[in-house]
């Protein structure tokens, strides 16, 4: 293989070091000569390539514009979309966007305050090795790529993802199915300091085998870390120059001096009262200021003076709980907003529910519908069915915004993923309950923590629904406020405690477990100490919030009479083709004679669907005719006779399988013509007395007809 000439005149330069029992290598300067930073990582045989670009434009804007991406390719797996219409990548699968936000989070916190400039961090698979995933690979190569611009970005990270084996170990990068069959599947970013991200599928986990895991992640990624900072200093970055955007000093002070006296204690009321009441004070802060400054000259700086105020806000509210463990509005610590919730106020819905808590409400739907409509899932990764779906909507209106309706962003996505988690490992098998469920979360208002609502309202609106969940799941949102190293954790956070605190901390359960956690920083980096604080208050805040939902509904409901009925069937898998039948002619038959739905699994689950139990019973009755074996001694009612032969009748007993009935075994009379006994089309009932060496059947109307009459 010829070595690339690099027309920067740079040679390529690679660094590696063990990780988790595999050699990890960065290596820069052998493509994506023109991006402000790329760098391929290798780890077996995955290979990603993580690239930077930071933009020498000035932009004016009121937030951080960075974006990071994770694009799947499905060459990096050896495969052709399965598609029949399209073969290009196009836009990123739920997956892709979800890796990306995984990526993002631990990212983000650590830039400078009122940092502008526009940073865009791509991470592209270019060769994906089928043992483990390549989502923690990419993050690496994001976040050695960001290490290399010059910018100023305060990491490196690196992450993991952890399961736990039988025997209780924690292991990294294993297999999909692995981690499928797993109780944990935790991902874990951190720096060298502290853990920046924790999300998790958990299959019942306690809070101490998490932050078991959380512990062994944190210290098992250090190589990674260490390695971007060697490959930094080994290239020679050349650090970038750049301004701070950060607020008027002057009108800082101005904002936060008339403000004193006007915040405090007189603001702890419920959030609707409080925001209602905030409203009016920045109202009155801009009349104060315009009018100081004058009407022209105001209008030029009214954002700055508005951002002002919002971080006097901010600081009132932290100052409360740190001083005097109070919160904005008026709660305890550990107190959990008032909660009412309802089920069943849908007519013609499978399921729905209303879950309320504080000023945040979600609407649940849940729709049952038989397997075949299971989504397709074909990625870069996996090829297979999803049959449990949650889809998460907040439009504007719920914040009390004007806001253009459009395809769910990355946040929807990925809180109704995170909902979607917190109850899978709690649904039926399929063959205990053969549904296909989307779960639906309508936000209906908004003011912290929608995600747990939707877990919430999810769960009972499941309920609703019929279905058996093996146990109800609650969720909570915990917050941190650090004072110095003292942590002050909020349990049921609202914005207002979201906003100004350094933690927003996510955890789902049963009352055996977790069951899905998010946890992100806005410092950098935590001790694990602290998060175990955060998770042992919120095992009790979960618990609060499961009594109530148990106090509305504790068991499932039948399923709504608007619900498709779905009964199955084991039958031989080497009979799934008789049912089929040539060209699909059987199944059709099937189906269009009695109205139902069919799918057939390869291992001979047959799945029946209708609202019509009488027609289910139909088709159920068609395939056992199909697959049955004839049985020697068995009489068979009303069957039909399909030919009439000089020495005797042939009858059908079950589909495609004809027996004969000689002209002896008619009747106990002597028979001179079989005709005159039977004819074509005629129903008989006969028994099968033997079946010879070559599988003939060999019936009898005369042994029947004495069996019949106990002779």
């Amino acid at each position: 293989m010829s070595q690339i000439i690099n027309p920067m005149g740079k040679d390529i330069l690679r660094v590696s070091t063990e990780l988790c029992g595999q050699e990890l290598t960065l290596e820069v300067n052998r493509v994506g000569f023109r991006s402000s930073a790329s760098v391929m990582v290798s780890y077996g045989d995955t290979v990603v390539l993580g690239t930077a670009q930071v933009s020498n434009r000035s932009v004016n804007l009121d937030y951080f514009p960075l974006s990071i991406d994770y694009e799947e390719k499905m060459y990096a797996a050896g495969k052709i979309s399965g598609s029949r219409f399209i073969k290009r990548e196009g836009r990123p699968s739920e997956e892709a966007i979800l890796i990306g936000r995984i990526i993002d989070r631990p990212i983000r916190p650590l830039w400078p305050k009122g940092y502008r400039a526009e940073i865009q961090g791509i991470a592209t698979v270019l060769s994906t090795d089928p043992a483990f995933r390549p989502d923690m690979i990419a993050m690496i190569a994001v976040s050695s790529a960001l290490m290399l611009t010059g910018a100023p970005y305060e990491g490196p990270v690196a992450g993991l993802r952890v399961g736990m084996t039988e025997s209780g170990e924690y292991k990294a990068f294993m297999s999909a199915d692995e981690y499928d069959e797993s109780k944990l599947d935790l991902v874990v970013a951190g720096t060298e300091n502290g853990v920046m991200m924790v999300e998790a599928a958990a299959n019942e986990a306690t809070e101490e085998e998490v932050l078991e895991a959380i512990a062994w992640a944190q210290e098992a990624m250090q190589p990674a870390v260490k390695l971007q900072k060697e490959l930094a200093e080994k290239v020679g970055v050349t650090a970038q120059e750049y301004e701070l955007i950060k607020p008027n000093e002057e009108i800082m002070s101005s904002v936060a001096t008339w403000c004193e006296g006007k915040l405090g204690a007189k603001l702890r009321k419920d959030y609707p009262e409080r925001n209602a009441m905030i409203d009016d004070i920045r109202e009155e802060m801009h009349a104060h200021f315009e009018k100081e400054v004058g009407e022209e000259e105001y209008a030029e700086v009214k954002h700055e003076y508005s951002e002002a105020f919002q971080l006097a806000v901010h600081a009132d509210s932290r100052k409360g709980i740190v001083e005097e463990q109070v919160r904005p509005d008026g709660r305890k610590m550990t107190e959990i907003r008032p909660l009412s919730s309802e089920t069943g106020f849908l007519p013609r819905a499978h399921g729905s529910s209303i879950f309320t808590r504080g000023v945040t409400q979600g609407m649940n739907i849940v729709t049952l519908a038989p397997l075949s409509f299971s989504q397709i899932v074909d990625t870069m990764e996996r090829e297979g069915e999803r049959r449990y779906m949650h889809h998460y909507n907040a439009p504007g209106w719920t914040v009390g915004e004007v806001k253009r309706l459009g395809s769910p962003g990355r946040r929807e996505i990925g809180h109704g993923y995170l909902a979607e988690r917190a109850l899978k490992p709690m649904l039926p098998d399929e063959a205990e309950f053969p549904y296909a469920i989307r779960s639906v979360t309508e936000i209906m208002s908004q003011n912290g923590s929608t995600s747990m609502a939707a877990t919430c309202s999810s769960c009972l609106a499941l309920m609703d629904a019929g279905v058996p969940l093996k146990r109800m799941v609650s969720g909570i949102a915990m917050g941190l406020m650090l004072d110095g190293d003292k942590p002050f954790v909020l349990s049921d956070i609202a914005d207002a405690e979201d906003f100004a605190g350094d933690m927003d901390f996510k955890v789902t359960g049963t009352s055996e477990g977790i069951t899905a956690l998010q946890m992100d920083m806005k410092v950098h980096g935590l001790p694990t100490e602290i998060l175990a604080k955060a998770l042992m208050q919120g095992r009790e805040g979960r618990a609060e919030i499961l009594a109530h939902m148990e106090s509305v509904i504790n068991t499932p409901k039948d399923i709504s009479p608007y619900a498709p009925r779905v009964e199955s069937i084991q039958i031989n898998p080497d009979k799934i083709r008789e049912i089929i039948g040539k060209g699909g002619e059987t199944i059709q038959r099937i189906t269009g004679d009695t109205g139902t739905e069919i799918d057939i699994k390869d291992d001979g689950t047959v799945m029946i669907a209708s609202p019509d139990k009488a027609k289910i019973d139909a088709a159920m009755q068609m395939i056992k005719d199909i697959v049955a074996e004839p049985e020697v001694g068995l009489i068979y009612h009303d069957k039909p006779v399909v030919s009439v032969m000089d020495f005797g009748a042939f009858v059908q007993i079950l589909p495609g399988k004809d027996g004969l009935v000689h002209v002896s075994e008619l009747s106990e009379e002597r028979v001179e013509k079989v005709s005159d006994v039977v004819s074509e089309g005629d129903k008989v009932t006969v028994k099968l007395v033997a079946i010879d060496d070559r599988g003939r059947l060999q019936l009898s109307m005369k042994a029947a007809k004495r069996e019949l009459e106990g002779k």
